[in-house]
């Protein structure tokens, strides 16, 4: 049991959950988030054994204690997964290693978002499939080696630090959340040979990395709005929607543009002279 990750993780889930989005009144308060209180009463425990566990003094807490904390604080699969493991429990995983199959029904919803770009990727941000849109805006993922094609090891560790984060304009949000993606798949998969020597090699490449790593900092955002700097087309304003693929381990991100706008334009312009070079792949 981690108490001290597990406190500090209670403490900013608490912070980001208001009144409103548990049907309880707003009223007058001097903090953000919830009240310990609140927590404790949504999660039918003592208001003292939760405030122990973010004080980092409290006992082991039992898995009903850790279900109706996720429940009392609306945790996503990810995050829910992250609060057992900070507790000293493992959900059971449903193989040894992440799922790489992408369903048919998934691969037919990404090839019919013409208009927008779509990747699917696992927890370790491995790109598993994409549209021609997102190869075009990217890069052709099908030209890569299988390791080569994971997101956060391309951050990390791609040698041209100029374009390893595909020229976002600030990819600081967007790398704690990839972060913490592979700490949900480090929870899950804990006997899985490739992810130890992804996270090995990560440690060993970047200090980036490692300082993020080490901080135990834990924040997944399913929106972003982010400009991407395209080297053909100049900077495009997108918003990224993160959608989970129920009992896949799988994320479908969707790169969208609002239509009529200069980068919507840009998305466009890019279809067509992204067609013939930028293949669908699975």
């Amino acid at each position: 049991m981690d108490k001290h990750g597990l406190a500090k993780f209670l403490r900013g889930k608490r912070e980001q959950v208001g009144p409103a989005d548990v049907g309880l009144p707003e009223g007058r308060r001097r903090t953000p988030g919830l009240r310990r209180e609140e927590v404790a009463q949504l999660a039918y425990i003592s208001v003292d054994h939760y405030t122990r566990l973010e004080q980092a003094r409290g006992r082991h807490p039992s898995r009903r204690v850790l279900d109706g904390i996720a429940r009392a604080l609306r945790l996503s699969d990810q995050e829910r997964a992250h609060l057992f493991h900070l507790a000293g429990e493992r959900e059971e995983s449903r193989s040894a290693e992440p799922v790489r199959e992408v369903r048919p029904s998934t691969l037919n919803l990404v090839n019919r978002l013409t208009d927008a770009a779509a990747i699917v990727v696992d927890d370790t941000c491995a790109v598993l499939a994409w549209n021609p849109l997102a190869a075009a805006l990217f890069e052709d993922f099908s030209a890569l080696a299988g390791r080569e094609r994971n997101v956060i090891r391309r951050y990390f560790l791609h040698p041209d630090p100029e374009r390893r984060y595909y020229g976002m304009g600030s990819p600081e949000r967007f790398v704690v959340t990839a972060v913490s993606y592979l700490r949900v798949a480090v929870t899950r998969y804990p006997g899985s040979r490739e992810l130890r020597s992804l996270v090995e090699e990560l440690l060993a490449g970047s200090e980036e990395f490692a300082r993020l790593w080490n901080s135990q900092r834990f924040h997944i955002e399913r929106h972003l709005r982010q400009t991407v700097r395209h080297p053909r087309v100049g900077p495009i304003e997108l918003d990224f929607d993160v959608l989970t693929v129920p009992d896949q381990e799988q994320q479908v991100v969707i790169f969208t543009a609002e239509p009529g706008s200069p980068a919507y334009e840009s998305l466009q312009f890019l279809k067509v002279i992204g067609a013939e070079q930028a293949p669908a792949g699975a």
